[in-house]
């Protein structure tokens, strides 16, 4: 009988890991390029992510300063699973799917090719936090590319 309320309980361990609760990006982040990879320009860039989180959306307020010009971006991120439809970081529409892996917000961004009639482009997204909160990692790979990391401090 023991052995078996042993691994039972071990069961119940392992779901309940597997079973994380997902991240609350919400807050203001402020972009660390030094602490980033791959991000090209970006690096000269000044960015602050402004996030409000719900059970069901995920909205981000992006607000970039370069080269003297200021620029602003929404985007939406639908939590539920829907397809939510975004415009690209390269422009142009892009259909969005999210869904929570381990605590990790993972997004297929798929878009057209900038070259008429070429393949679709697909860009896998994950979002993660440090485990105190204070990080947040923005990973995006598209095909065999070397993937871009953003890594933001909350303000």
């Amino acid at each position: 009988m023991k052995g078996k309320c042993f691994i039972f309980v071990l069961c119940l361990m392992a779901t309940t890991a597997l079973a994380q609760k997902p991240s609350n990006f919400s807050g203001t982040w402020q972009f660390v390029a030094d602490r980033s990879s791959n991000v090209g320009m970006m690096g000269q860039m000044k960015i602050t992510e402004t996030i409000v989180q719900t059970n069901s959306s995920l909205d981000v307020t992006s607000h970039a300063f370069y080269m003297g010009k200021d620029d602003e971006s929404r985007t939406h991120y639908d939590l539920t699973g829907k397809t939510a439809t975004n415009e690209s970081p390269m422009g142009g529409p892009s259909e969005t799917v999210s869904k929570w892996e381990a605590g990790k917000l993972v997004t297929t961004w798929t878009g057209e090719s900038a070259v008429a009639g070429g393949p679709k482009v697909v860009r896998k997204e994950t979002w993660s936090l440090s485990p105190d909160g204070k990080i947040l990692t923005v990973e995006s790979i598209r095909g065999s590319s070397p993937a871009i990391v953003m890594v933001y401090e909350k303000k």
